[in-house]
């Protein structure tokens, strides 16, 4: 209607002033409601082509969307494993913070495999105590064998020394034990030696390595039992969070409630614009938008992100070819928009609806060198026709808290 309204003034309007002061026409003789048509036919035809070409461009370089809302992701309250449920801190709405324990669920289990996984390290702990002890014991072992071994020697180079310079004085026999006893006593050195190297083995691999399976599964045993207590991931608030104590819970199941981060739905706003638009919306773009929830307020904003792909042509591999016919709505190009200035929506509800307009600039297009004058002209018009769609939002606004309130049979 107001486009209808002004392109009428530079139609129609003229049309009539003709007929009226060129022609001498009057309103009620010659021109009348039943020859409005025909005396102002000229201008009653421009004025609608006008319109039309109005309306198309001012819905294509600037365009507008019903469908925006502050949308926001929620983080379901699911623990890891199944169990009963114990101990619940939380009320069905109430904030939280990063590492608070929401709910926990019955641990005696893993408290006790926890304890088995502890005791189990200080078992390998005594063990590598011990173990170092017997080689201690080795080291004296491998002394006092290497004592008796040089004992046994040194009687034997004394008779055979005496054999050597008187023979026969020595009984050949007294010789042979000894050298019988020296060789024994060299087998007891390499016998305790070999306990030696056993015990240092336990010492640094074996029971290191134990130790490290012990330590392991002590880890293993910690996070079964961290497990059992739920955490907030984040700050924010739990919603719709009815679980108690004696419940029983399973990942695979539905969510206990939802928790909802802090500050989620208030840093951008998604709108869903027209395909035929897809050529117009860029990044950059400056934009306006009014909310539902904060009523009667108009607030800055400018497009981040124009998302690629539309989400009406995705599918997932199947046994079934794709028909296309059965998309029965077209898809809408997703953009994201960030308040121009901060704190802007500030009051606005998440998930609040919202009505947005885009506008587009040609400023730099306009500023270069190479641009004709014909088209800086194309553009300034392009640019300005903007302030008709703005003065709509305006309009829409204003009107939204009575089309809702009034109208909506409230």
């Amino acid at each position: 209607m107001l486009e209808l309204l002004i392109c009428s003034l530079v139609t129609i309007l003229p049309d009539y002033l003709f007929r009226r002061y060129a022609q001498g026409k009057r309103f009620g003789k010659e021109i009348t409601f039943f020859s409005v048509w025909f005396e102002l036919r000229w201008g009653i035809t421009s004025c609608l082509m006008l319109t039309v070409a109005l309306i198309t461009m001012i819905f294509y370089f600037h365009p507008s969307t019903n469908t925006a809302a502050l949308f926001f992701r929620t983080v379901p309250i699911l623990p890891e494993i199944s169990g009963r449920v114990a101990e619940v801190n939380f009320g069905s709405s109430a904030p939280v913070k990063k590492g608070d324990v929401i709910f926990r669920l019955d641990n005696s289990k893993q408290q006790a495999a926890l304890e088995t996984a502890k005791r189990k390290v200080a078992e390998v702990d005594a063990a590598l105590v011990a173990a170092e002890a017997d080689v201690v014991k080795a080291e004296a072992q491998i002394q006092e064998a290497r004592s008796a071994h040089q004992q046994a020697k040194d009687e034997l180079d004394v008779k055979s020394e005496l054999q050597r310079r008187n023979p026969g004085i020595v009984p050949q026999r007294d010789i042979e034990k000894l050298q019988v006893l020296v060789d024994q006593r060299q087998a007891g050195i390499d016998a305790a030696a070999a306990v030696k190297q056993s015990a240092a083995l336990r010492v640094s691999t074996l029971l290191p390595a134990e130790k490290a399976s012990a330590e392991a599964a002590l880890a293993q045993a910690q996070v079964d039992l961290d497990k059992t207590f739920i955490r907030a991931g984040v700050d924010g608030r739990v919603e719709q969070f009815l679980l108690r104590a004696g419940d029983v819970v399973n990942p695979l199941m539905r969510p206990a409630g939802i928790l909802v981060p802090e500050g989620a739905g208030r840093r951008s706003l998604q709108a869903g614009f027209g395909q035929i638009e897809a050529q117009v919306m860029k990044e950059g773009m400056v934009a306006e938008a009014t909310c539902i929830s904060r009523p009667w307020v108009i607030i800055p904003m400018v497009v981040t992100t124009v998302q690629d792909y539309i989400a009406a042509g995705q599918f997932r591999g199947g046994e079934q070819l794709i028909e296309a016919q059965n998309v029965a709505r077209p898809g809408t190009i997703l953009v994201f928009l960030e308040p121009l200035y901060k704190g802007s929506l500030e009051g606005v509800t998440p998930g609040s609806s919202c009505i947005v307009n885009a506008y587009t600039s040609n400023h730099e297009e306009i500023s270069k060198e190479e641009t004709s004058t014909g088209r800086r002209i194309a553009l300034h018009v392009v640019d300005g026709v903007g302030v008709v769609h703005a003065l709509l939002l305006r309009i829409q606004a204003l009107l939204l808290p009575i089309k809702t309130l009034v109208f909506s049979g409230h």
